[in-house]
């Protein structure tokens, strides 16, 4: 089976906490306030990162691993603001988390791909930008069910990891961590 170079992987039961879960929004602020400012680092290293990569036909490394980390602790934290996951997060995206993302070692890219990067990926980012609205009654839906039943619901969760899943995916192309284009497949998740 051909894998995306980046998938979602949860590894947590659908059991949740529901004292954490009635706290979920104000629980997450420290990580969110976390994840904006090491988006503005990421910013830069992306910019460096698309002109390495157009010269190179490939992202640097380092770059490339530090990007992926940004992407992946982007990933734990809105998968446990989404209630894919139950634990607390920790702040730095380095270890595995229970909804966590599996980013494959730099490879070459086209540079024609790379070069136009930000044109080619507007169906993609269209396509996000409508999910988070469906993500947000998700999170809703989500906070209601495991709030009364202590559980999230399977179907709502692989629902849910779906939209993470592809808006990673997205990111990713976006990000120059593969000029693979985001998967509309509906395979499950790992």
């Amino acid at each position: 089976m051909n894998h995306h170079p980046i998938r979602l992987i949860l590894s947590d039961d659908l059991s949740r906490t529901r004292l954490t879960v009635f706290f979920r929004l104000i629980l997450v602020i420290p990580h969110l306030i976390w994840l904006g400012l090491w988006g503005v680092a990421a910013a830069f290293a992306l910019i460096a990162s698309w002109f390495a990569t157009l010269f190179a036909g490939q992202t640097p490394t380092g770059l490339h691993n530090f990007i992926a980390q940004y992407l992946r602790y982007n990933t734990q934290v809105y998968g446990y603001l989404l209630f894919l996951a139950d634990p607390y997060p920790g702040f730095l995206g380095d270890r595995d988390y229970a909804a966590d993302l599996a980013v494959a070692p730099p490879a070459p890219q086209n540079r024609w791909k790379t070069a136009f990067r930000i044109i080619l990926a507007i169906p993609a980012v269209i396509v996000t930008s409508v999910l988070q609205y469906l993500t947000y009654v998700l999170a809703v839906i989500a906070w209601f069910a495991c709030l009364f039943t202590g559980a999230m619901p399977l179907g709502l969760r692989n629902l849910v990891a779906w939209v993470v899943r592809f808006n990673a995916q997205t990111n990713g192309y976006l990000f120059l961590l593969t000029d693979r284009y985001p998967s509309f497949s509906t395979d499950p998740v790992e």
